[in-house]
């Protein structure tokens, strides 16, 4: 590998990807099929029969969301996305701050994943009439015995990634095909054959039982869309920035109509009680209800490789974010190292996966898989609003101009994403102080709200305590001006910054 060093001309990622590519990076890390056959669940557990209602009012700020990074990365393509655009937009620590969460959300998120990929394999082995291994029964509700088979999984993928992004966009891509042909297939099935009838009260917001369940499902939704912006963090990978822009939104679009698939499907097959009550296990018992095996098992075996893409799709974007900030001097020099044969962070992306295998052991505090998903979704949830409000602010506040110049360019640029900022803001401060009144004592379950709090509380105050050691210690030019180092288009940031 070979690192150039602070103060030469800047390390560089290697250009290869089209617009399919993106879009195939960015849908696996979303995971569609992960987020329909186990957030579906979870998130009627809060709003009950209201899902088609909260993902499309989910979709209303993620759109305005989605606006902000297209029109920033227009001007300013680069691997650090909102560290980048924030830092110089609003202010240095608040764009490490965002730069720092993502990294510190995805982890979680490839912790949990792990389990989830575990759970789905030891499903499958049921399946298959494996139940016991060594006299130890198999039990796919287990974190432990889930997170152990994940890890195996995780080290895997983390390699492939590190061989080239080019080769794991193509390995996602024939997994999402796959993905989505079952998907599809059971999904519209189940809409046209299910036992409840269609009812329009599944679309009204207002029928969710509190404000606490709306906020709470919201943001729930949120972390079901979050994942279309690592389109975003390849942007100095693709031959063009504006491909990247593109993928991002089509990726988004197509998760919004397969989430409203997943969600009336679910509905018009199973209870509330069933929807409920299944967690981990919901895609699973979804198919058993529509067909019987061996087809029976192809819902969770698609669940299965969305999980595996998304655990691969979740490490190569981490490893670029913080390729970026390395390349700032705001993270040590070995995440900015670039393989002399593969052309990728290779380092770094190591780094990610052991990482993210430490926090999926750490999870083992939680014993039942349920409990650990529903905790985690909680803090990412809480602290990807945060990520996205403040880029969407550095958007209003980098084009206000277009406010005098053209209204129209105004609304698009500045107004639509301050009210998806304050939306999200909002609904995670809400979500946070009902949390905080929700219980006296601290307590490590996922039903403790305290312990619900503490864990975004944390990921935001090691972001500061972070900040402080790259500006006074590392020394990092970036918290005097809030640029980030673009190494592909250095010319691009003199122009953007007159």
């Amino acid at each position: 590998m070979t690192q150039k060093p602070y103060g030469a001309d800047p390390p560089t990622l290697r250009k290869s990807l089209g617009v399919v590519d993106g879009v195939a990076i960015a849908a696996s890390s979303t995971a569609a099929t992960t987020s329909i056959g186990i957030g579906l669940g979870v998130t009627a557990g809060v709003v009950g029969l209201h899902l088609p209602a909260i993902m499309l009012l989910a979709f209303l700020p993620i759109l305005g969301i989605a606006g902000a990074y297209t029109r920033l990365n227009r001007v300013e393509p680069n691997a650090g996305n909102g560290y980048v655009w924030v830092g110089r937009s609003l202010n240095p620590w608040l764009g490490f701050l965002v730069g720092w969460v993502s990294i510190v959300a995805t982890v979680a998120f490839l912790a949990y994943t792990t389990a989830v990929t575990g759970s789905a394999m030891l499903q499958l082995a049921g399946q298959a009439g494996l139940h016991e291994v060594a006299g130890l029964a198999l039990d796919p509700g287990s974190t432990a015995q889930t997170t152990a088979v994940g890890i195996g999984v995780l080290v895997a993928v983390t390699f492939t990634a590190v061989t080239g992004i080019r080769t794991a966009a193509r390995l996602q891509s024939g997994l999402l095909v796959f993905e989505y042909v079952v998907l599809l297939g059971f999904c519209g099935y189940g809409i046209v054959t299910g036992p409840h009838p269609f009812s329009l009260s599944w679309f009204d917001p207002f029928a969710i039982p509190s404000a606490t369940a709306l906020a709470q499902g919201l943001l729930l939704s949120v972390f079901c869309y979050w994942g279309f912006e690592a389109a975003f963090t390849v942007n100095e990978e693709v031959r063009d920035p504006r491909d990247a822009s593109r993928a991002g939104i089509i990726t988004l679009v197509t998760m919004l109509g397969l989430f409203m698939l997943g969600s009336l499907a679910f509905q018009r097959v199973l209870s509330e009680e069933e929807l409920a009550g299944h967690g981990a296990e919901g895609l699973a018992f979804f198919g058993e209800r529509l067909a019987s095996q061996p087809l029976a098992a192809l819902p969770l075996v698609a669940l299965m490789f969305s999980a595996v893409a998304s655990l691969q799709a979740g490490v190569i974007p981490t490893a670029r974010g913080m390729f970026a900030m390395s390349r700032d001097r705001t993270l040590g020099p070995v995440w900015s190292k670039v393989s002399s044969r593969y052309g990728t962070p290779a380092a770094g992306t190591l780094l990610i996966g052991a990482l993210a295998t430490c926090v999926a052991a750490l999870a083992l505090v939680i014993p039942r898989l349920a409990d650990m998903i529903m905790a985690t979704v909680n803090a990412v949830g809480i602290v990807v609003a945060l990520s996205y409000a403040l880029t969407a602010l550095a958007a209003a506040v980098r084009f206000r101009g277009l406010l005098r110049e053209d209204w129209r360019q105004g609304i698009r640029a500045v107004v639509l994403p301050s009210l998806s900022a304050a939306a999200l803001l909002g609904l995670g401060g809400y979500l946070a102080y009902s949390f905080y009144t929700s219980t006296d004592h601290l307590e490590v379950s996922a039903d403790n709200g305290w312990f619900l709090l503490l864990t975004p509380t944390l990921m935001i105050a090691s972001g500061f305590v972070a900040a402080a050691w790259a500006k006074w210690v590392r020394k990092s030019p970036y918290f005097r001006t809030g640029r980030g180092t673009d190494a592909d288009a250095p010319q691009l940031l003199a122009t953007t910054s007159r």
